[in-house]
């Protein structure tokens, strides 16, 4: 198959393949074709093969917790998806769907297995193409956010607002009253004679306290709404992860119907195939 060979050639993940190498692997080669709009797989189906693209455009890409498309590349010809299935067989990480009508190539695990066990020097050059997409996939690791929304936004705080959360939380506590308690008591005692030998500095009607307590109040209630505005925000916070929670447990859902309703095609069209079969065959 000159031209598979060809193409093997042009693709970065066999491009250090020798000559025998590529001829073995393109004799092995299943070509299939995509019409523009079809799935190629979604994510989480079964993996286990990789696809070349000869011509036409692939889109490879997830969906996010808002169902929004987040678009990893558009594969070109010449060059390859779904490598990662390779390493352990396990289900597709991302989906893929055919821009334009596609002809791929396919190459299955069992295919490259079979390549490995003849020329084992060839499954490094393939490792050494995958290896290279993993550091760039950890690269973009890197730069995630490493904080729940929680925590980004404490980390925001400024310190008035850390002062007012302090006085707030301490204004609700029950040593609050305990301590205002004494301290009017103390006031009012030493200012009505007591305590002999002590002359009164605010005697009544206690004018100094009136005025102490009002800017207390003032300054207290200042606090506690900047404290509320910021509750309300982490409450804002908290609904949107919930909001998102939910959103992505709909889309998992909506996924399973997608692959039930898949499935169910498949089953009804081998059902049909089969009772064509049974049709056809001669009776007696």
């Amino acid at each position: 198959m000159p031209a598979d060979t060809q193409l093997l050639a042009a693709v970065p993940l066999f491009e250090k393949f020798n000559d025998e190498e590529r001829d073995l692997l393109a004799s092995q080669l299943d070509e299939v074709e995509f019409l523009a709009g079809q799935m190629i797989f979604r994510r989480t189906d079964p993996g286990g093969a990789i696809f070349i693209v000869a011509s036409g455009e692939v889109e490879v890409f997830i969906e996010d917790s808002t169902g929004s498309r987040i678009v990893f590349e558009t594969v070109k010809p010449g060059h390859f998806f779904g490598e990662l299935s390779l390493l352990d067989g396990e289900s597709r990480s991302a989906s893929a769907q055919a821009l334009a009508d596609t002809r791929a190539l396919r190459i299955d695990r069992q295919d490259l297995e079979n390549l490995f066990a003849r020329h084992p020097t060839a499954a490094m050059d393939v490792l050494g193409v995958i290896g290279r997409r993993l550091r760039e996939a950890d690269r973009l690791l890197g730069v995630r956010p490493r904080f729940s929304p929680n925590e980004a936004a404490e980390e925001r705080i400024t310190w008035v607002q850390s002062i007012a959360d302090t006085a707030a939380d301490f204004s609700g506590r029950f040593s609050f009253l305990l301590v205002h308690a004494a301290w009017f008591a103390a006031w009012i005692g030493l200012n009505v004679g007591l305590v002999p030998g002590v002359d009164a500095f605010d005697p009544f009607p206690f004018g100094l306290l009136t005025m102490i307590v009002s800017l207390e109040a003032i300054f207290l209630s200042c606090m506690v709404l900047i404290s509320q505005n910021r509750s309300s925000q982490k409450e804002r916070i908290r609904s949107e992860v919930e909001y998102e929670a939910n959103i992505r447990a709909g889309l998992e859902v909506t996924q399973l119907h997608v692959k039930m309703d898949a499935m169910l095609d498949q089953l009804g069209t081998r059902l049909s195939s089969l009772e064509k079969q049974v049709s056809q065959r001669p009776v007696g």
